[in-house]
């Protein structure tokens, strides 16, 4: 978990990217059948994040229990899972229940356009409820 070296540390004294690792290795020891983590990486810099998400994903292959992931990241949601959910803002119902069949391991950054017509997908239903506003004006008013 990249935390050789760091057994003796405060949390204090340890990054936000560390303590996450701890925080899932705390959460991954107790053997759950089901793992719930809502925005775990959302205060990480974007290289940590990145990391963290390779990480889950390697461990996820390791022990295959069920996670249910919460994240406003588009492209986190689809390369993490096998199925994404998107809720409406309010009322919260289901507007989207999209089957990822990407092969694992999954490799952040590659270009497949499988993974791209799914983040589009999510995309266009975010559009369509005016959560993302879709400007093809290249910002003129």
């Amino acid at each position: 978990m990249g935390l050789a070296g760091f057994a003796s540390k405060y949390p204090s004294e340890l990054s936000g990217g560390m303590r996450q690792r701890v925080a899932l290795c705390r959460a991954l020891i107790q053997d759950p059948a089901v793992l719930l983590m809502d925005e775990p990486f959302g205060a990480l810099d974007a290289l940590t994040r990145e990391q963290m998400i390779l990480d889950l994903q390697a461990l996820w292959l390791g022990v295959r229990s069920t996670v249910v992931f919460i994240t406003h990241s588009i492209e986190e949601a689809v390369f993490l899972a096998d199925r994404v959910l998107v809720m409406s803002p309010r009322p919260g119902r289901i507007d989207l229940d999209l089957r990822v069949t990407l092969p694992r391991p999954r490799r952040w950054g590659a270009a497949e356009p499988t993974f791209a017509d799914h983040v589009r997908r999510v995309r266009e239903v975010f559009e369509a409820k005016g959560v993302l506003r879709a400007d093809h004006s290249g910002g003129r008013a």
